[in-house]
């Protein structure tokens, strides 16, 4: 098949997104498809997008691994300075159109929000992942607590606050992250009254809105879900300080245990949780919830990741390999599963 593995962009998440489409990208050239690598804000500037599949070309030579700091993002749009009248960089659209298949390695906003699912749903392009609803319902953690809270899945306390309103009082300790991002950036733990304007200032730079949680000590929990499917438990356990960009991304920051180490009802429960995360917020093919455990053993359901990381760091291959399914073979499937779902 023609594949295009779709990265980059203008997000917080970009280096993330370069990181997981080399891997995928290396993947699925093992198993013999043609592959391109594309940056969906640069795009491609070759005269000769009707043979691009047929290049012999290295397409993810140039890219590097992820820094311990997410990127500036105001470098990367000075390179496009039209880029406000068109988001796709040139020949992108030229270019999926013609695949089979778009592998979606997008992270963060424009790529995990459901904007380029909706513009791809209208156009017929086939892509991996779940649809437009879905993904911009999963973007807003607000949403998605609303929802997860209910059909019964257990969520931290918490509120919502606006950049516009007024800071409310809170109880110590609190995390404070922002409603639509990822990777941990703009999230931070505030233990007081200046930690927590200080959060609220981070956090801010990155939206409008942000949600403010109780702080639950424990351990820290991932499960994939694969077409419906719970994958075996991984639990993280960064080194130093909790689980932020540098420990996600930064080889040896975690121990990562995978099938984590906790007893048969325990995972059940999790995995249970899991699966009815997917279905209540009407996800698709793949998708990742993040979840804490209390030291009282209760489970909280944080978050639900529709496009999550394929890096050498990340999770959902760690899981995959734990139920003896290989990186490649993960990205064979996932294109299998988004194919069957389009009926293409």
């Amino acid at each position: 098949m023609k594949i295009v593995v779709l990265a980059g962009g203008i997000s917080t998440e970009r280096d993330v997104s370069l990181a997981t489409g080399k891997m995928i990208y290396r993947a699925v050239q093992k198993k013999g498809h043609k592959a391109i690598l594309l940056d969906v804000f640069l795009g491609y500037e070759g005269d000769d997008v009707e043979n691009v599949f047929d290049q012999e070309k290295d397409w993810a030579a140039q890219i590097t691994g992820v820094g311990e700091a997410s990127p500036d993002i105001e470098q990367i749009k000075a390179l496009r300075p039209d880029w406000k009248k068109n988001f796709f960089g040139p020949h992108v659209l030229d270019l999926c159109r013609q695949a089979d298949l778009v592998f979606m390695a997008l992270h963060g906003e424009t790529g995990e929000d459901g904007k380029i699912q909706a513009c791809f749903d209208l156009m017929g392009i086939t892509y991996t992942g779940t649809d437009h609803v879905s993904s911009a319902i999963c973007m807003n953690k607000g949403i998605t607590k609303d929802i997860l809270e209910k059909y019964g899945i257990p969520v931290p306390e918490g509120i919502r606050l606006k950049k516009s309103g007024k800071a409310a009082r809170v109880p110590f300790p609190c995390i404070v992250k922002t409603a639509c991002g990822g990777s941990s950036v703009g999230v931070a733990i505030a233990r007081n009254e200046e930690e927590y304007e200080q959060a609220l200032a981070e956090g801010f730079k990155y939206g409008d809105e942000i949600i403010v949680e109780r702080y639950i000590e424990g351990r820290e929990f991932s499960v994939g879900v694969l077409d419906g499917r719970a994958l075996p438990v991984i639990e993280i356990a960064p080194l130093s300080g909790f689980y932020d960009y540098k420990n996600k991304y930064q080889a040896g920051s975690t121990i990562d245990t995978c099938p984590a180490d906790l007893p048969a009802e325990k995972t059940a429960e999790i995995q249970k949780y899991a699966e009815e995360a997917f279905r209540a917020l009407r996800l698709e093919n793949y998708a990742r919830m993040d979840f804490m455990m209390g030291k009282d053993g209760s489970v909280y359901c944080l978050e639900a990741n529709t496009l999550p990381g394929m890096t050498e760091t990340s999770l959902l291959p760690q899981e995959a390999a734990a139920a003896g399914i290989s990186y490649e073979d993960l990205c064979e499937k996932l294109m299998e599963i988004s194919l069957r779902r389009k009926g293409a």
